[in-house]
């Protein structure tokens, strides 16, 4: 991105009140407040010449009294801070010296996040004259030029350690010690998930902990990578850019910034020709849509998963017990009893643990009043924490019917961010089916489920593209349908299933590798990796190196295997035909084990161990 690009992604200019997101539940003043943490970095963003002047020391007093939390991030350390800035108890949390240490200005407690330097480290760097050095409790510090001589000494005592870079300052720390991961200690401490956080910086060394921040800030005059990489550019510079920021924050939650983050959208599927469709995780409700055994499950699943590794929290509300494999979740009601709320809420009380609540053991007729006591219990979390982010409700026209007896709150009175997924989109609300931004329908007439949609909810039915027997329908509304091929992501679970198999189970004889040799004498058959890896391993290297100078293994994995990176990284090994048949056999195998760790895992039946080995080729 240039810098050009840059300016034209100022914050000043993003705002514009009145803002509604086309599909949303409601306007974006009210909905529930969603950053809750501002982090800043401390020089030359919140301080000129290390001093923060008055008018930024208001704006940070601002933002406590509107019941959002202050994270200090910075590369100093804690008794420096202290001296150039007394106020730290303006701050919920400090991460000091760069990530490596946490503290607590409400009881004055610190916490190191890393281990202290070594002494011997300290002195050889004293010894070869780098001055100045400055030495904190994880955190070692000089200037440039000197990261030659620091380069060295670790060389020398065989150190892990890392240098970040800081506008001509050098500091050294534990491998995997940043900004970024102090501040999510410090964000987990104070229960707050970092998709609720705004962040802002303006150096080399902020560029981790922007990163990790749903929205990340530059201050106008931080350095080019850094204003290049951010979602919003201030005017300001130090000081002035943080006011301008806070300014923003409060008067509308960022809600009024047209801001459409290609890190932070989630992908649905991909068309024929090649098109990503993805949509913005903080502004849309989808409603998956399809008859029993189109995959509609499957597909919320998959969705449900990406959003979690993007960091959203998410609970599924499964009134059938079909989630039981979601990946990263807990299930609750496996016991034979109900789940119970407070259950629920301890689970979602941190901010990187996600539920699924199982409701088959509740009766039928009662699920909606569970529902309906646990959206108000979601929303008050949502009001505090601006989480759970997500909501997947199964079987929606069980609890919001077209003729409710027990009926749940609508969408209208719940937190944003819901998947509702169903086989009869005739029998839910049109008051819930209007709080719908993206509808994804799958099965053998998608298009009659968009236009009946639309039906439903008083707007005209959109031309929807003829879809066939193997496609679906997405329509990000108020956009027109788009038709994809129908390619269901698979969910982890599902995944773990298939890499087990792969790697230790039977894929038949169909989809076995044979190594058979140039002059086709041998028939030895691996029907999974582990096998594949064992045979290789004892066949003669002619065989080898037939197989590998006929592409035959990147085809299988292509083909058999199903696993196109894997194909593709094989085949750069068997474009290096020079590479001995025991280098190439030996990044092969790399290859796999990265992908598949069950490999060797579980025994083959009806198989014999082996007693030595066939040929040269291992």
């Amino acid at each position: 991105m240039t810098a050009d690009r840059a300016e034209t992604r100022h914050l000043s200019d993003r705002l514009k009140h009145g803002w509604r997101a086309e599909g949303g539940i409601a306007l974006a003043s009210a909905q529930p407040m969603r950053f809750h943490a501002l982090a800043c970095d401390y020089d030359r963003t919140l301080a000129n010449d290390s001093h923060v002047d008055a008018a930024t020391r208001r704006a940070l007093s601002r933002v406590r009294q509107s019941g959002r939390r202050l994270v200090l991030v910075t590369g100093r350390e804690l008794d420096d801070l202290t001296l150039v800035f007394p106020d730290l108890d303006c701050f919920d949390r400090i991460v000091a010296e760069n990530g490596a240490l946490l503290y607590d200005p409400a009881t004055q407690e610190s916490r190191p996040l890393a281990g202290p330097p070594a002494e011997a480290f300290v002195s050889a760097l004293r010894a070869r004259g780098v001055s100045p050095l400055a030495v904190g409790r994880a955190i070692v510090a000089t200037c440039e030029p000197h990261e030659t001589a620091v380069l060295e000494v670790i060389r020398e005592h065989g150190l892990e350690l890392q240098l970040i870079f800081n506008r001509g300052a050098v500091m050294v720390l534990p491998s995997g010690i940043n900004k970024a991961t102090g501040l999510a200690v410090a964000l987990r401490e104070l229960g707050l998930s970092p998709r609720n956080c705004v962040g802002i910086g303006d150096a080399e060394n902020d560029h981790a902990f922007l990163s990790l921040c749903e929205c990340a800030v530059a201050v106008g005059d931080a350095v080019p990578a850094i204003r290049e990489g951010a979602d919003l550019v201030t005017r300001g510079g130090a000081g002035a850019g943080v006011i301008e920021l806070v300014e923003a924050l409060l008067a509308s939650d960022l809600a009024g910034i047209d801001r459409a983050v290609a890190r932070r959208e989630v992908l649905l599927g991909t068309t024929a020709e090649g098109a990503e469709i993805r949509f913005d995780p903080q502004g849309a409700n989808l409603l998956v849509v399809g008859p029993s055994g189109s995959g509609k499950s499957t597909l919320a699943t998959a969705v449900l998963e990406r959003l979690g590794d993007a960091g959203y929290q998410f609970c599924i509300v499964d009134p059938e017990g079909a989630y039981r494999d979601v990946e990263g979740a807990i299930v609750l009601g496996e016991t034979r009893r109900a789940p119970t709320l407070a259950e629920v809420l301890d689970v979602l009380a941190a901010p990187d643990r996600n539920v699924v609540v199982n409701l088959a053991d509740v009766p039928r007729r009662d699920r909606p009043g569970f529902l309906a006591a646990l959206l108000p219990r979601f929303r008050e979390l949502r009001g505090r924490m601006g989480r759970p982010h997500w909501i997947l409700v199964d079987e929606a026209h069980h609890f919001w019917s077209t003729a409710p007896v027990h009926a749940a709150p609508t969408p209208l009175d719940a937190p944003s961010g819901l998947i509702l997924v169903t086989a009869h989109p005739e029998h839910v609300a049109p008051a819930v089916l209007g709080a719908i931004g993206v509808i994804i329908a799958v099965g053998h007439a998608p298009g009659d489920v968009i236009r009946e949609f639309a039906r439903a909810i008083g707007v005209d039915a959109p031309e929807v593209p003829d879809a066939g027997e193997q496609s679906m329908v997405v329509w990000l509304r108020p956009a027109s349908p788009i038709l994809l091929p129908l390619a269901i992501p698979t969910p982890g679970a599902e995944r773990r299933r298939q890499l087990r198999t792969y790697a230790t189970g039977d894929l038949g004889e169909s989809e076995s590798f044979y190594f058979r040799g140039p002059a086709g004498k041998l028939n030895l058959r691996a029907y999974n990796l582990t096998l594949f890896v064992e045979l290789a391993e004892g066949v003669d290297e002619e065989t080898w190196r037939f197989h590998l100078r006929q592409g035959h293994y990147s085809r299988w994995f292509r083909d058999a295997i199903e696993d196109p990176d894997l194909a593709a990284e094989v085949e750069r090994v068997e474009a290096t035909p020079d590479v001995p048949g025991v280098e190439s056999l030996k990044r092969i195998r790399h290859a796999i084990e990265e992908r598949y760790p069950d490999l060797g895992q579980a025994p083959r039946p009806g198989r014999a161990p082996r007693k030595g080995r066939r040929g040269g080729a291992s």
